[in-house]
């Protein structure tokens, strides 16, 4: 079984993930680590850094076959959603949507949404019920309230089976300061770092406190269950912010309290009615408030201080004075080279080369290595110091205004540094596109080639599983391969062993079935074990029998009867039954559904292997016998005798050998009458000696003069054949 969990490593989306794991599920999880942690999930399972609206997600979809999605990825900040709803509708809504358009795309059972009590509003009619009318107050329980009617269209439009639960405010083990239950993470913090708890108001405001273990044992059971629609999930049960506060401070010592002013918009009272999931899905809150509280707060205690020291410890100066170096270095590099072609300009260095302007190397190296920026402030310098080389010659400003050299030069450097500063920018642009592009492709790459790997795995696993399954259908293709012949007595013989090896048993017998169908005769059996050894069976005597012929399904022996088989099942030709194959002696062990269903196959196998025989034998009907009889001719008879010989060798099944006294075998009275007194499984054919034989199937030597009367009284005489003689 597997389940993709959406947020699977946020708060609540972790322990539902441990849920589903501990149950045997295989866990999947879809998140883009905006508020989780992959810390939060330490066992085998797959994770995907996704956001739920990534169109990479369909390949998730198309390579694992969920059973069940739960989606808890959202953004969960009410105040962030009122600065912010774009960002909301796209993460709370976008996001669900393509979730269940994967989800019916690639048919999951069941699919479970998140929803919060803050699609009620302020709503204080107290316990509030799922029927109440939703009037949120923020676009965090506007984007709620739109996907619970997502939910229900998809459900409506596509048959897709959805639930989604309005949680109340849900707290427990790593839980951030953000979400509807934050308060009890903040209180906690605040008394272990020794910092007063600050109440706002009087204290006496309510909440539906509901913990995260009871949330995720709700999400686990609804997941398989028939539930579907919306319902509330709480404890039906309003705790103040005053009792959660003694309650803290009996958990941690010296705990302060402050009041402040209280909060404008903040609701008094809240609970939710939680009876529709009481009565609907035999849900109850495990937990009380404060068993809880005290899990919480040994987690808190244990573990979340440890982790805020840690990562306190990150933020370092360094990264700081790294960045502010980084924007700084281009304008650094940019002054000294001035500096340097101002020393250049200045010296005598260039009086033999003052046909060489460096500045415009200087403006066009700058732009070519940092682009526009730089380009025009090296301009800039560049004017800069040309205006001070005319000033020190001795030229006036004024007539500098008038002087059209020193205006075109200036218009050089600035031409200059536009058209290479314009150029490397778009060049720039170009290859950061490129790279942008060369990025996502790669990104791409390494998300499927992440998937291919994953697919992979599994498959190599179920690989290894199958080679070293007792039952592969290695082991199972390898054994019936003794079932392919075209003659129904070979069949027979060789389904024996095949049943045998199978299920494990040594207790095997095969019965064929009259043209009456109102009697079964032994054809084929194990040597020793527990195989009940009756020859002939009378239909009507056995209920189970009846009730097989009438159903054609396997028969098991729950009630441990003795009188019957402990497994029973119709070997079918063309729909009607020609065979049954009856087991015992199977370990109490291997009397499972899983054996019944490995039983039901070997049978079936056999079943395709007989019809395929009696299709031939009905195909070559015409040249099996000797023609105007009903005597097989010697080649088949040769073969049938060869597999009754092998049947005795292997499983002791005696048959009777006899030659027919009369010369002339075209003698078609005789045949005729011959075959009226043989059973379905006995036969007449030529031997070796070109004689008429009759071989009488499952018959012992002791029963010969009974068989020799029978037919003396339609005035047949019949000598029995010695073993010797008829191999020599």
């Amino acid at each position: 079984m597997k389940v993709l969990i959406t947020g699977g490593y946020g708060f609540i989306g972790s322990h539902v993930a441990d849920r589903f794991y501990k149950e045997g599920y295989e866990v999947y999880v879809i998140d883009n680590l905006s508020t989780g942690t992959t810390q939060n999930v330490n066992y085998k399972h797959k994770g995907y850094q996704l956001s739920v609206e990534d169109k990479k997600c369909e390949e998730i979809f198309r390579s694992n076959r969920f059973d069940a999605v739960v989606h808890l990825a959202a953004q969960i900040n009410v105040t962030e959603s009122i600065k912010n709803p774009r960002l909301d509708t796209q993460s709370n809504v976008l996001g669900l949507v393509n979730m269940l358009s994967l989800a019916q795309k690639y048919e999951v059972k069941k699919f479970v949404f998140a929803s919060s009590a803050a699609v009620y509003g302020l709503n204080e009619d107290l316990p509030i019920k799922e029927s109440a009318e939703c009037d949120p107050i923020s676009p965090y329980g506007i984007s709620k309230h739109v996907g619970e009617e997502y939910c229900l269209k998809w459900n409506e439009l596509y048959g897709l089976e959805t639930v989604a639960f309005r949680f109340s405010n849900v707290y427990g083990p790593r839980q951030a300061n953000a979400g509807e239950g934050g308060v009890i993470s903040i209180f906690m913090e605040k008394a272990l770092a020794g910092k007063p708890l600050t109440i706002n108001g009087d204290g006496e405001q309510t909440r539906d406190f509901v913990y995260v273990e009871d949330v995720a044992d709700a999400i686990y059971r609804s997941s398989y269950s028939t539930l579907q629609g919306v319902y509330n999930l709480s404890t039906n049960t309003q705790c103040s912010v005053n009792e959660l506060v003694s309650h803290i401070k009996s958990l941690q010592e010296g705990t302060v309290v402050e009041h402040s002013g209280a909060r404008l918009g903040d609701i008094k009272h809240s609970a939710l009615d939680n009876s529709r999931i009481n009565n609907d899905l035999d849900w109850a809150p495990l937990y009380s408030f404060q068993e809880g509280l005290s899990k919480t707060y040994a987690w808190f205690s244990d573990n979340h201080m440890k982790s805020r020291k840690t990562a306190a410890t990150k933020k370092t100066e360094p990264e700081v004075n790294r960045t502010v170096t980084k924007k700084l270095k281009p304008y650094a590099e940019n002054l000294l080279a001035f500096a340097f072609i101002s020393w250049l300009g200045l010296s005598n260095f260039d009086a033999s080369y003052n046909f060489i302007d460096l500045k415009v190397f200087y403006i066009t190296i700058i732009g070519i290595i940092y682009g526009n920026r730089q380009s025009i402030t090296a301009a800039a310098l560049s004017i800069g110091l040309l205006l001070y080389q005319n000033l020190i010659d001795g030229r006036e400003l004024v007539s500098l205004l008038y002087d059209t050299d020193f205006f075109f030069q200036a218009a050089v450097y600035l031409f200059i540094g536009l058209v290479v500063g314009y150029a490397i920018e778009r060049k720039n642009g170009v290859i950061a596109s490129q790279e942008h592009k060369v990025e996502e492709i790669s990104d791409k790459y390494e998300f499927l080639n992440s998937v291919y790997t994953e697919v992979r795995e599994v498959k190599d696993e179920l690989q290894q599983r199958i080679q070293n399954s007792g039952d592969s259908f290695g082991k199972i293709y390898s054994i019936t391969k003794e079932l392919d012949s075209l003659e129904p007595e070979k069949i027979f013989n060789s389904a024996v062993s095949v049943i045998e090896s199978i299920m494990g048993t040594n207790a095997v017998s095969i019965y064929t079935v009259n043209n009456y169908r109102n009697y079964l005769r032994l054809v084929a059996h194990s040597i020793g074990g527990e195989t009940r050894l009756t020859k002939s069976i009378k239909v009507e005597d056995f209920e189970y029998l009846k009730r097989m012929f009438a159903e054609g399904a396997i028969h098991i022996n729950k009630e441990l009867n003795d009188e019957i088989p402990l497994m029973s099942a119709p070997v079918q030709n063309g729909g009607e039954t020609v065979a049954v194959i009856c087991i015992d002696g199977v370990q109490f062990e291997k009397f499972t559904l899983y054996h019944q269903n490995l039983f039901k196959v070997t049978v079936e196998l056999v079943s395709s292997a007989l019809s395929r025989a009696f299709s031939y034998v009905e195909a070559t009907e015409s040249s099996r016998y000797v023609e105007g009889t009903t005597i097989l001719n010697k080649e088949v008879f040769a073969s049938i005798l060869e597999s009754k010989k092998l049947a005795k060798e292997k499983h002791r099944i005696n048959y009777l050998l006899l030659s027919y006294q009369g010369n002339d075998i075209s003698d078609i009275d005789k045949s005729v009458v011959i075959s009226k007194l043989l059973r379905e499984t006995d036969y007449i054919g030529v031997g070796h000696d070109d004689k008429v034989w009759i071989m009488m199937s499952n018959t012992a030597p002791s029963d010969a003069q009974n068989v020799f009367k029978r037919f003396a009284d339609k005035d047949i005489a019949l000598t029995l054949m010695e073993e010797e003689v008829v191999y020599g």
